[in-house]
C-alpha cells in the first residue's frame, strides 16, 4: 500500500470518525437504534454546499449544517415519541423524506465547488489530516467532560434504563430527543467535511453511509472493547482509522471498487462473529 493511499485512508478514517460518533450516540449511549444518519449526512453536504455556493464562510457553513442535520434528529425522535413509531422505521421514513428536502435546497442534483474556499483550500494531505484531528479534539474533550456532569449522567441513565430513569424524576423524551440531535448533528457535520474536502456535493452522497459507520464503530469495539467510557469513546476514532486502511489494503492488492460494499458487508458479519465468540468465553 504506497504513502500516498495510507494518507487518504487517515483522511477519509478522520472524517468517518465522526459520522461514527454521531451513530454511537444513540446506538451506544441512548440504546436507541436508528438510521437517521442517512439522511443527515446528505443533508449536511446539502445545507454546507448550498451556503458556500452563496458566499458563505466556510466554517459558518459547517455550523448550519451542524444545525440543520441536528433538527432532523430532533424529527425523527418526535417522530417516534408522538407517534409511537418503531425507532428504526422512524428513521428511514425521515430520511427517505430528506433526499426530496436536498433537492429542494439544492435546486439540482449536484454542485461543483471547485472555485469555493474551504477549509481545506490550498492545504496538502498531512495538513488536512491536522485540520480534521483538531475538529475531532474540539468534538470529544467537551463531549467527555459533558457525560461526566449531571445532564450527560442522566443521558446515560436513559440508555442503560429509560423506566428507572423516569422513576428519577429525568425528562426520559427530552434526553432522547438530546441524544438525537447530538448524534445527527455530527453526521451533518462529517457530511458538510467531506463536500468541503472534495469541493463537490451529489444528491447521492449519503448511499449505504451508515453500514461504514457501523463497520468502524464495531471494529473498534472489538479491539479496544467498551468496558470504561474512555474505551467507548475511542473506539469510533480507532474503527474508522483501520477500517479505512482495510478498504485502502483490499484496494491495493486488486478488489474492484465496486466491489467495496460487499467487502463491507462481510467485514460487519466478521466483527458480529468475533464479538459473539467472546462473548462465549
Amino acid at each position: 500500500m504506497t504513502v500516498d493511499l495510507f494518507l487518504t485512508g487517515i483522511l477519509q478514517g478522520l472524517i468517518l470518525s465522526i459520522l461514527a460518533y454521531g451513530i454511537m450516540i444513540p446506538f451506544r449511549l441512548l440504546n436507541f437504534p436508528d438510521l437517521t444518519a442517512e439522511g443527515s449526512y446528505p443533508l449536511g453536504g446539502a445545507l454546507c454546499a448550498t451556503a458556500l455556493s452563496y458566499g458563505i464562510s466556510p466554517v459558518f457553513a459547517l455550523l448550519i449544517a451542524l444545525v440543520g442535520s441536528g433538527l432532523l434528529g430532533i424529527a425523527t425522535s418526535l417522530v417516534y415519541l408522538r407517534l409511537g413509531v418503531n425507532t428504526l422505521l422512524a428513521g428511514i421514513i425521515l430520511s427517505t423524506m430528506t433526499y426530496s428536502l436536498n433537492l429542494r435546497i439544492m435546486a439540482k442534483p449536484n454542485i461543483a465547488l471547485f472555485d469555493t474556499v474551504t477549509i481545506f483550500s490550498d492545504l496538502d494531505c498531512i495538513n488536512n489530516i491536522m485540520v480534521l484531528t483538531g475538529i475531532i479534539l474540539a468534538i470529544q474533550i467537551p463531549f467527555t467532560w459533558f457525560l461526566k456532569t449531571e445532564l450527560g449522567l442522566s443521558l446515560r441513565a436513559v440508555g442503560l434504563n429509560a423506566d428507572f430513569a423516569k422513576k428519577q424524576g429525568i425528562c426520559v423524551s427530552s434526553y432522547t430527543q438530546l441524544g438525537l440531535f447530538l448524534g445527527s448533528a455530527l453526521a451533518g457535520l462529517a457530511g458538510a467535511l467531506t463536500v468541503q474536502l472534495n469541493q463537490y456535493m451529489d444528491i447521492s452522497i449519503g448511499v449505504g453511509i451508515v453500514i461504514h459507520a457501523l463497520a468502524a464503530l464495531m471494529i473498534g469495539e472489538v479491539v479496544l472493547g467498551t468496558q470504561s467510557m474512555f474505551r467507548q469513546l475511542s473506539a469510533p476514532l480507532l474503527g474508522s482509522l483501520l477500517y479505512q486502511q482495510l478498504q485502502g489494503l483490499v484496494l491495493s492488492i486488486g478488489l474492484e471498487p465496486s466491489d467495496l460494499k460487499l467487502f463491507t458487508g462481510i467485514t460487519v458479519l466478521a466483527v458480529i462473529s468475533i464479538k459473539k465468540l467472546n462473548q462465549r468465553i
